[in-house]
Formats: structure tokens, C-alpha cells, sequence
């Protein structure tokens, strides 16, 4: 793509001005795989489409940098007479050089990163280091710290929300691509570097022979697979690993001058993983009690390979011989239960233990589902009954080096196996179930009335339901007979409690610890799925003495607030549920903890984006004063996606944000689609977004107020944050869900309806087969507005509101406060800091061009009119609050790397907008649709998707 060779970067280059050029290392990788793309190209599809790439891009640089109105025209005229053959390459080229700048940026934030290491720089905010000075600086001592992480619930966890537009096969050749680039940076020889830039161009031709898309729909078992393919690139050994870090920058960073403090042994798995890939059946049909069992099973020998893996390479590390050296009487009992009785290995214990534990761990893998173990145990042990079991006998190894002149040989290896073991267990991770609260409404329905105990339970008052609920809770019958025919929903539900039920006994009780209710409206929501775990064993009562039920729960139920109105609910719903004395009983056996889930996509889509970041916050706000009233530490899950219309935006700045009290040392959060991908397929990036998160939630968890005297203050950010979320809501849903035709224009002027076809995830994109805006899911909406390059979820309404709200009293006064809010208050801050980085990614004259796919000439001018009107007063009154009218001007690195894509983006949205236009030209004519034009908007999807990294 680029006619230019690269040169490796030894010493750091100097720009025209003679300052370092932090960033050349980055623009040289970039020349060099646009070079070898283009080189590719030209091997593989011929001069003459390499010629057309080339003149498309330069022409796109032209109009981008230039604002040369006539490279526009002269870009659509070239586009249009494009052959199929050719609009495909174009497309796929213009997508691969997307994906390739990704991986040159994130390998330069590696390269920034040991670049700081290495001149011991002051500690780079995010990192646990910057966190743990800002503490002590604070006054916060060391005790306060470790208390924190015995304590602490930190849970990154994946779903399978379809914005993932990568297949595996592309994933694995990006990775050796990433690998490759980071060699350049070594010290090669000529013969090596020329080595590496042959495997470079290999792996580049694989990428361009390698189908880009699913040609067949995406199962739950792919998304299974997908998801583990992560936990081997970086879970497994960046998590333990992390956890290694944090103990070492504690006792540095408490340490007395130069002498480190002890390094301190946090036993707690505060980090873990969590998952919804198998378990979230939420208008999802394809998910039930075998994908449960099934993404159970994956994980279990995921993981258990590679404890298998580890103790087999331990086994040839700890070669050391009682000849030299004692062991401890538990470490050689060990031995002695080993199968391995070699007369070779009579003085080796640690060997014959590993050996042991290796057939032990063979063992519980065959039980537990695996059926490929590579290399054979030497003899049968039995499984172990639990992961704790195995910690247990690592711990023996450890505890027996230790004592005999041997604690340095256990680093890292077998600590860190210790360490995965007790953070993944046998599970891996932690499988959410969810479901929508009116599933379960009509299952308890349907036990009730064949029961003959209630003819219509759904026809009850809230009230009436409660009572009732409560009476079925304290007493130890069934509704459910196996003699009786049920409905195929109400006998799929109550297989997937009874598959909950058999993983916690097989895999351990983290296996599955959670159930999340969608659409929780009212206290009844949560009774009923104690009801339903009451009918399946997961909830039991036991009959006291005194004639009281003695009842435990082994599922958490956790309602999920997601509508402006649900969130409006949620305070109100978790004071009365936690006031029922059985609900009081279950919390106070999990430790007086309690779990509430916030919604970030639907909201949005209900009431716009200030209104649901206001109304998170505010649910937030009396969330914290209910919890404190009963006495319950709050845990937060918050349901954030990737593009900042649906809570996404940098996690780091997010959680500082959030309300003071909120965190505490609890949290969950979604990681959702591309973002996976684009935060966890390297594993050094993946490494430095789980401390950033970690750092994230030990700063808002133990920093003290920065301002006793916020109170007053903060109640009037809040007062004028009210003010302007009633106007922003009132602006956005007159477009969305009051204009005539705006559902009409949306489904034209977006490729909503391509992106429903796509094989990119196993859900529908609609929960209903309509084309209303309520009925379509939050995700795709906002991957619509994303690709048609307005993002209208992420800033559509503020302009409206600041610009009334100023008008309605003395505008320099009223400015002068929204400065003081945006200086002094993060969640505000925040919010602008995500909406510039919106706006730098927000294009009003390619969204135009998808503007023109609307036939209705009227309807396109007048909402386009207004979304521009919007667009401009909200750039307005955003440069007018920072003063700032350059995009990203604190993040100059973001700012060049969206600045750098363009050139090859704004062909990819010319090109969709003109496939688009054959496709739906074709459609009324079936026989004449064509599925290479399918195929060039899918991929120009995927390419569109990859340039902005966090579309979904």
C-alpha cells in the first residue's frame, strides 16, 4: 500500500525540530506493512488492482487533508465504476491495512511502555505503581492496602454481544504478525531481520488468502471457543502473572529508602474471571442446559491442560535429589503416593510428587469431560475431589522448597501454577446465567396452575404476587410433577436450573454463583427465581426445632436495571426486597453481600446519552444509600459496551468517576464484541488493561476525598446536571421516537439491515421480528450509527440541552459553572472526555453520503438537517466548556492514530454506501441479487469495524 521500506529504529529518532520523535517507531511499522500489503496485493490480484488501491488512497489523503472538494467527486466517480471483482480487493485491502495499523499501534504502546520501565520513569497513571503512590502520598498505610485485596471482587467478564466481526483464523494471524513486529524490535543479525520480514510477508499473503467472514451462522459452541482462545494468549498466564506484580509494587512502594518492605502473599483470587458465553439466554433460544454443560466442559480442560502442561514442566525443573539436600515428611509422603515407583527417580521426591499430581490432574480431566490428553500419565491416581485439593498439594512442594534452601526454585513457576489454581479452579471462569423476568413470570404461571394452586398467576397485583411467593418459599413442597406435561419453555428452564445445579457439584461452586434477571421491575422478579431454584434443589430449607425454615441459596439473584425507568425503580425494588426477612437471611450467609446490575446500552437507546449516564448515576447514588440503611456492601455490575453510547469509553477513567462509596472494593464489568479482541488478543496489551482496571478500582476504593467540602458544591453539579438531562432526554426522544419517519429514515440511511445478516454472533438482532426502534437490540443500533460514521448514541441531545439551558439564565455565569463542573467533577469530565473522543471519530459529510440511501428526498433533508443542526451546537458547546477546539488535544496519540485511519476508512464508508445502494437495488429482484455485493458490505463492516476499534 505503501511504496516505502522501513528501517528498525535503534536509537530514538529526532524530528525537523531536533526533539525525539516518540512516534516514528510507530509510522515506520506501519509504512512497513502497508509496503507489504501493497506488495502482497500486487502478488496476488495484479498491477492493475494494486493501481486502483494506490489511486484511491492517495486521492482519499487528498480529499481528507486537503478538504479538496474535487478529490471527492473525483473519489465517488472512481468507486462507481468499479467492477465486482475489483470493488472486493478494494475493500479487503483497505480492511487489512485497518487491522494491521491496530497491531503496529499496539505494539508501539508496548514499545512506549518498556521505553518508561527502562529510563525509570515516575509511574505512568493506570498503573498499579501510580496508584499505590497516590495512596501513601494520601496517608493510606500498607495494612489498608493488602486488607483491601483480601477483600476485593474484581471481575472482567466476557459475552458474546455481536459486534465480534474477527473469525479465530484472522485472530491467530494477527497475533504471529504481532509477534514478528515485536522481534524488530531486537538486536538482529542482517540474515535474521531478512528471516523476519519474509515470515512478515508470509503471514501477511495467509491474511489475504484466508476468508475474512463466516459464511455459515456463528454457534454458541463458537463463541465458546473464541472466548477461550483468549485465556491461552493471556488469562492464564497474565493474571497470576499480574498478581506477582502487585505484591512486588506494594513492598517497593512501602518500603523504608531503598530496602523494599517483605513482599506480602495476598492468598484472596480478588481478580477473576467471569463469563456469559454459554449462559445468557436472554432472547438468545440458542442458549439452554447443554451450551451451560458444554462451556463448562471447554473451560474445565482449557484450563486443566494447562495445569497438566505446568506440572509436566515442573516435573523436569525440580530435578533435586535428597542425596543433596532434605524435603519435608508431607512433601515425600506425597511422593511415596506417587504412581511413578522408577528406581531412577528414588532420591527425586519433587519429581515423583509432580508425577502424581500430573496422573491426578489426568484423572479429574477425564472426569470432567476432556478426552484428548497428549501425553500419558505414568500410572492411574485418583481425580481430585476439588481444585483446592490440588492447590493444597502445590502448596506442599512449596512449603518443603522453602524449608530445605529451595524458595527461590519455586519462583515463578510453581508459585504461579499455585497462584492460576487458586484463581481458575477447575471452572476457569465464572458462568452468569440470565434471563428475562417475564420467562420466568410465565414458567411459575404454568407450575402454578398445574399444580392447582392458582389458575393465572400473571394476573395478580404486585402485591398479591409478593404474598404469594413468600408463602411458596417457606414451605418445603413442589409445584413441579414429574408425572405431569409441562410447555417446552417452562421444561427448558427448569433443565437449565437442574444443569446448574449438577456444574456446582462437578466443577465447584464459583462454577456458577450468579443469575441475572433482565427487565427487573418489580420485588417479585427476584422472588421468582428463588422460587425456581427452590423447584430445582439450588435453594434449600431445612426445618428447625422451633419450627422455623433454615434456608440457603447457592445462586445469587441479581436484578439487572437497564431502562431509564428501571433504573428510576432500582433504590425503591432494593430497599423492599432486602427488607424481607428471608432475602435478609441469604445476604447475610453471603457475607452481607449483594450484587445489582446496571444497564448502559438500553438506557441509552431509551433516553439518550446524557440521560442514561445521569440516570445511572443518580440509580447509583440511591443505590448507596439503601445498601447503607440495610447494612449490605453493594457490589456493581455494570453492563458497559464498547462504543461510549453504551457506557464504553477508557475503564480506568470510567470507574474514577464513579460515584464516591460505589466501588469499595467490589466490582464487575461486561467486556463485550470487538473489544475483547482489541483488549486481550496481544498479551502484554492485555496485561496492562487488566492492572489499569485493578489500579482503577484500588484508587476509587481507598482515596480519600479530594474535597471535604464538595458537599454543597457537588449538589449544585447535580442540580444543573438534572436541569440539562431533562432537556437532553426530551431532545432525543423527540427525534428517536417522536419525529414521523424516523424509523424509516434509520433503517435506509444505516446498514442495519446488512449488520442482521451478518454471521457474527449466535443472538438475534431484533428481540421482535419488527422494525420498530424499541423492539431492535441496543448493540446493533448503535453498531449502525457507528458505521455510518455519526455516533449520533454517544452525543445526540447535550448541544440542545447546554444551549437551552444557557439561554434560560445569565449565559457567562452559567457557563463559568459548567467550566467549574468539567474541572472539578470526574463524572462530568468524563462525559466530556468520551464525547470528544466521539466527535473525533464522528464524520457529518460521509454520514451524508449514507443520508443519501434514503429515498425519500423530503424525509432525508429534514432529519438529516436536524442530526447536523445537533451535531454542530454539540461540538459548539463542548469546545466552548473546554476550551479546546482541536479533537483529543490531551490525548495527541489517539488523536494522530484516528487522524492516521481516515484516509483508509473513508474509502471503506464510500464503498459500503455504494454497495449498499446495488444491493438494495437488486433486492426487489431476487434472481439478479448478486453475493459478491453481500460480500463487499460484510466486509466493509468488518473493515469499518476494525478502523474504529470500539464500534460495538
Amino acid at each position: 500500500m505503501v511504496n516505502q521500506a522501513s528501517a528498525s529504529q535503534v536509537a530514538e529518532p529526532h524530528n525537523e525540530q531536533g526533539t525525539v520523535d516518540k512516534d516514528a517507531p510507530l509510522k515506520e511499522d506501519i509504512r512497513l506493512l502497508g509496503r507489504l500489503l501493497g506488495d502482497v496485493l500486487r502478488e496476488q490480484e495484479g498491477e492493475e488492482v494494486f493501481a486502483v488501491v494506490e489511486t484511491i488512497r492517495q486521492t482519499a489523503v487528498r480529499f481528507r487533508r486537503e478538504a479538496d472538494a474535487g478529490a471527492a467527486k473525483e473519489l465517488d466517480g472512481m468507486l462507481k465504476i468499479l467492477t465486482k471483482e475489483q470493488t472486493i480487493s478494494v475493500v479487503r485491502a483497505f480492511s487489512y491495512f485497518s487491522h494491521l495499523a491496530n497491531i503496529a499501534e499496539d505494539q508501539h504502546h508496548i514499545r512506549r511502555r518498556r521505553a518508561h520501565l527502562l529510563a525509570a520513569s515516575a509511574p505512568r497513571r493506570g498503573s498499579i505503581r501510580f496508584a499505590l503512590a497516590k495512596l501513601k502520598e494520601a496517608g493510606v498505610d500498607q495494612e489498608s492496602v493488602q486488607d483491601f485485596f483480601q477483600e476485593a471482587l474484581i471481575a472482567p467478564v466476557l459475552t458474546a454481544h455481536p459486534t465480534e466481526v474477527q473469525r479465530k483464523s484472522i485472530l491467530d494471524a494477527e497475533h504471529d504478525i504481532a509477534r514478528l513486529l515485536a522481534e524488530r524490535d531486537l538486536p538482529l543479525t542482517p540474515r535474521e531481520r531478512a528471516a523476519n520480514l519474509h515470515m512478515l510477508r508470509v503471514r501477511i499473503a495467509t491474511l489475504w488468502q484466508t476468508r475474512m467472514l463466516r459464511y455459515t451462522k456463528l454457534t454458541v459452541a463458537d463463541e465458546i471457543e473464541n472466548a477461550l482462545s483468549y485465556y491461552r494468549i493471556t488469562f492464564l498466564t497474565e493474571v497470576p502473572g499480574l498478581y506477582d506484580d502487585i505484591e512486588c509494587d506494594i513492598a517497593e512502594q512501602y518500603g523504608a529508602g531503598d530496602v523494599p518492605a517483605e513482599v506480602p502473599r495476598i492468598e484472596a483470587p480478588y481478580l477473576q474471571m467471569g463469563s456469559w458465553i454459554g449462559g445468557d439466554r436472554d432472547g438468545n433460544p440458542n442458549v439452554n442446559a447443554g451450551t451451560m454443560q458444554h462451556a463448562l466442559a471447554r473451560q474445565a480442560t482449557t484450563i486443566l491442560d494447562f495445569y497438566l502442561d505446568e506440572a509436566h514442566a515442573l516435573g523436569a525443573d525440580l530435578s533435586i535429589s535428597t542425596l543433596m539436600i532434605g524435603c519435608s515428611p508431607a512433601l515425600q509422603a506425597l511422593a511415596d503416593a506417587s504412581p511413578d515407583q522408577s528406581d531412577h527417580r528414588a532420591d527425586e521426591p519433587y519429581r515423583r510428587a509432580l508425577i502424581g499430581i500430573y496422573a491426578r490432574l489426568a484423572s479429574t480431566a477425564r472426569a470432567l469431560g476432556a478426552t484428548n490428553i497428549l501425553r500419558k500419565e505414568v500410572g492411574h491416581a485418583e481425580p481430585y475431589a476439588g481444585a483446592t485439593a490440588f492447590s493444597a498439594d502445590l502448596q506442599v512442594l512449596i512449603d518443603s522448597l522453602e524449608a530445605n534452601h529451595g524458595g527461590m526454585l519455586a519462583r515463578p513457576r510453581l508459585t504461579t501454577l499455585k497462584r492460576a489454581a487458586d484463581i481458575f479452579g477447575f471452572h476457569l471462569a465464572s458462568l452468569d446465567m440470565r434471563q428475562s423476568s417475564d420467562v420466568h413470570e410465565r414458567v411459575l404461571t404454568e407450575l402454578l396452575a398445574r399444580a392447582g394452586a392458582l389458575p393465572n398467576y400473571a394476573e395478580l397485583d404486585e402485591e398479591a404476587k409478593v404474598k404469594l411467593l413468600l408463602e411458596e418459599l417457606d414451605q418445603p413442597r413442589l409445584l413441579y410433577s414429574p408425572y405431569l406435561d409441562y410447555t417446552e419453555e417452562t421444561q427448558t428452564e427448569l433443565s437449565i436450573f437442574r444443569a446448574a445445579r449438577e456444574i456446582r457439584r462437578r466443577y465447584g461452586e464459583r462454577a456458577i454463583s450468579n443469575y441475572i434477571i433482565s427487565h427487573t421491575e418489580t420485588v417479585s422478579d427476584l422472588l421468582e427465581v428463588l422460587v425456581l431454584q427452590q423447584e430445582t434443589g439450588l435453594l434449600r430449607g431445612q426445618l428447625r426445632e422451633d419450627g422455623t425454615v433454615d434456608t440457603t441459596a447457592d445462586l445469587m439473584v441479581i436484578p439487572l436495571f437497564e431502562t431509564i425507568p428501571d433504573l428510576q425503580r432500582a433504590a425503591g425494588i432494593m430497599d423492599a426486597v432486602m427488607a424481607l426477612p428471608l432475602v435478609k437471611k441469604l445476604i447475610e450467609q453471603r457475607g452481607r453481600i449483594q450484587e445489582v446490575m446496571l444497564g448502559y446500552s438500553d438506557s441509552n437507546k431509551d433516553g439518550g446519552f446524557l440521560t442514561s449516564n445521569w440516570e445511572l448515576y443518580k440509580a447509583e447514588i440511591a443505590l448507596i444509600e439503601v445498601f447503607g440503611k440495610a447494612g449490605v456492601k453493594l457490589r456493581l455490575f455494570h453492563g458497559r459496551g464498547g462504543t461510549v453510547g453504551r457506557g464504553g469509553g477508557p475503564s480506568y477513567e470510567a470507574i474514577l468517576a464513579q460515584p464516591k462509596g460505589t466501588v469499595n472494593g467490589q466490582i464487575r464489568l461486561t467486556e463485550q464484541g470487538e473489544i475483547i479482541s482489541s483488549k486481550f488478543s496481544n498479551a502484554e496489551i492485555g496485561r496492562r488493561n487488566l492492572e489499569r482496571l485493578v489500579a482503577a478500582t484500588l484508587e476509587a476504593s481507598l482515596m480519600p476525598a479530594a474535597h471535604p467540602e464538595h458537599g454543597e458544591r457537588l449538589a449544585g453539579f447535580e442540580a444543573v446536571m438534572s436541569d440539562l438531562s431533562d432537556r437532553a432526554y426530551k431532545a432525543y426522544r423527540n427525534l428517536v421516537y417522536e419525529t414521523p419517519g424516523f424509523t424509516d429514515y434509520f433503517f435506509a440511511a444505516t446498514p442495519i439491515a446488512e449488520i442482521a445478516e451478518l454471521n457474527i454472533g449466535s443472538r438475534p438482532a431484533s428481540r421482535k421480528s419488527t422494525k420498530r426502534i424499541e423492539d431492535l437490540r441496543a448493540i446493533p443500533w448503535g453498531f449502525s450509527w457507528g458505521q455510518c460514521r455519526l455516533l449520533l448514541p454517544g452525543w445526540y441531545g447535550f448541544g440542545s440541552a447546554v444551549a437551552g439551558w444557557l439561554a434560560d439564565g445569565n449565559r457567562d455565569e452559567r457557563m463559568a459553572q459548567l467550566r467549574d463542573m468539567a474541572e472539578h467533577w470526574p463524572f462530568f469530565a468524563t462525559l466530556l472526555s468520551n464525547m470528544d473522543m466521539v466527535f473525533a471519530k464522528t464524520d457529518l459529510a460521509i454520514a451524508s453520503r449514507y443520508a443519501e440511501l434514503v429515498a425519500d428526498k423530503e424525509l432525508r433533508e429534514r432529519i438529516f438537517k436536524r442530526i447536523g443542526d445537533e451535531y454542530r451546537q454539540t461540538l459548539e458547546v463542548l469546545e466552548t466548556i473546554t476550551g479546546v477546539t482541536e479533537r483529543l488535544a490531551g490525548n495527541p496519540l489517539l488523536a494522530r492514530s484516528i487522524q492516521n485511519r481516515f484516509p483508509y476508512l473513508d474509502p471503506l464508508n464510500h464503498l459500503q454506501v455504494e454497495l449498499i445502494k446495488r444491493r438494495r437495488a437488486l433486492a426487489v429482484d431476487t434472481d439478479k441479487a448478486d453475493p459478491r455485493v453481500h460480500r463487499g458490505i460484510h466486509l466493509s463492516i468488518n473493515g469499518v469495524a476494525a478502523g474504529l476499534r470500539n464500534t460495538g
